[in-house]
């Protein structure tokens, strides 16, 4: 296997795993913090509409660590820094 062929396994697999974790562990907090919050409007309805915005802003800040590891996943497949580095080094040792 060649080292640009390892780079761009080592990128997939990595890229992978970190939407897997990314969307597993935002997906587990969703979840109960909507269980968390429709428990509390059943025992307190009157404020419910403190709550449902309580709710909201806190899926807001869980569904953005979602997206930073879509984000990474994307840095890591189409700008990897790795990928410059080697094709920079390969290019220099055919030239000289």
């Amino acid at each position: 296997m060649s080292d640009l062929a390892l780079i761009a396994a080592v990128s997939i697999l990595t890229a992978g795993l970190t939407i897997a974790f990314g969307s597993i562990g935002p997906a587990l907090g969703e979840g109960r913090a909507a269980a968390a919050a429709l428990n509390a409007i059943a025992q307190q309805p009157d404020s419910a509409s403190t709550l449902s915005r309580t709710l909201f802003v806190s899926l807001a800040m869980i569904e953005s660590t979602a997206i930073y590891c879509f984000v990474v996943a994307m840095i890591v497949l189409f700008a990897n820094p790795f990928w410059d580095r080697f094709i920079q080094q390969a290019a220099s040792t055919a030239a000289g």
